[in-house]
């Protein structure tokens, strides 16, 4: 049964088209969030329930978490699939009320499909060393509501379909390995300026983790970073042009920039 929303609060000039975008973005550069559950446990049942966990979407936006079967968080929602995740886009600003914020609230199920759990390595490689236990399980989030706040005065209620739309793109998610292994052995060089002109990063061994309709994931050691398309991709085609186009204005700033003496 679908949520029913609140009455629209979107700022004068700001549709929910723009609102949901913005939700989608702060979403796929996430990298953690706020799982709140419905306690299960004896004498405290029903109580909200709030714990850190480690977020990647999936190629469709839908948000994936690997749980333990251990944690209360875990049997909490074989009890009560309803959940909500807060994603938390406020870090390192002076005033973090100015910044963006997502609580998204949806159904947890149980999936197997492989796309999902490589998607959700490529975003936590040190998960390898326990996805394959037996107590572990990878869930997607079914979206049903979103409550955006970005910013004050900028506040939002959102349908499922405002924030996800766009981010599903068949061609693009079968394509993603293979652009994937291809950018990080044949142009590795091309990635690294990507990183270090066009979004100002420390010098590292970057690597592409990820690409979806609206951006791509990058990553070196622990860092990661999320580069947004100017015009979302569809296909691998697509994805070609955007990717040349990027490693274009890297080299030109990368020429641009004052070489230290």
């Amino acid at each position: 049964m679908r949520a029913k929303l609140p009455a629209m609060g979107a700022e004068k000039g700001v549709g929910p088209s723009a609102a949901g975008a913005e939700a989608l973005a702060l979403m796929r550069a996430a990298e953690r969030a706020t799982l709140a559950t419905s306690l299960a446990r004896a004498g405290i049942e029903g109580w909200p329930y709030a714990s850190l966990v480690l977020v990647a979407t999936a190629a469709d936006g839908s948000p994936l978490l690997l749980l333990s079967d251990l944690a209360d968080h875990s049997k909490n929602i074989a009890q009560e699939s309803r959940v909500s995740l807060l994603f938390d886009g406020t870090l390192g600003l002076a005033e973090p009320l100015t910044g963006a914020r997502l609580s998204l609230l949806g159904r947890v199920q149980e999936t197997r499909e492989e796309r999902h759990m490589a998607r959700f390595l490529r975003r936590h490689p040190s998960a390898a060393a326990y996805a394959k236990f037996k107590d572990f399980r990878l869930y997607r989030v079914a979206a049903e509501a979103a409550h955006l706040v970005a910013g004050f005065g900028r506040i939002h209620w959102l349908a499922a379909e405002e924030v996800l739309a766009g981010a599903a793109a068949p061609a693009l998610a079968a394509a993603e390995e293979e652009i994937l292994a291809h950018m990080n052995q044949d142009h590795k060089q091309a990635l690294r300026l990507i990183a270090e002109t066009l979004l100002g990063l420390k010098a590292g061994d970057w690597t592409m983790s990820g690409i979806d309709p609206q951006g791509l994931d990058l990553r070196a050691g622990g860092s990661l970073a999320r580069i947004v398309f100017d015009a979302p991709v569809r296909d691998a085609g697509e994805a070609r042009a955007a990717l040349v186009a990027l490693a274009r204005s890297a080299r030109a700033a990368a020429l641009a920039s004052p070489r230290p003496r």
